[in-house]
């Protein structure tokens, strides 16, 4: 059940690290990069890595938080002790 989850939320994220990798690096030189004004003195594929992992990353955050906010309330409120060791104020589902 995890792992469908899992996907659900890493593959979309993984397809748009890979769109999103394509059109920025289509327009960006990775030796043209700065950061805080000087060059950031990176290879090429070292750059290519790091955003990718990156876009991946926010991908992956955006997809979560929307498999979060589209599932049941009952579901996100279930308490996931057994009936025996609830304590108290713990949702009776």
């Amino acid at each position: 059940m995890w792992s469908q989850k899992l996907m659900r939320v890493a593959w979309p994220a993984f397809l748009s690290a890979c769109i999103l990798e394509l059109l920025v690096f289509a327009v960006v030189d990775p030796f043209e990069l700065r950061w805080a004004g000087a060059a950031l003195g990176w290879s090429r594929t070292g750059v290519y890595t790091a955003s990718f992992f990156v876009f991946w990353a926010v991908g992956a955050a955006s997809c979560a938080l929307t498999a979060l906010l589209g599932m049941p309330p009952a579901e996100v409120n279930c308490c996931p002790l057994a009936s025996g060791e609830r304590p108290d104020g713990c949702p009776q589902q």
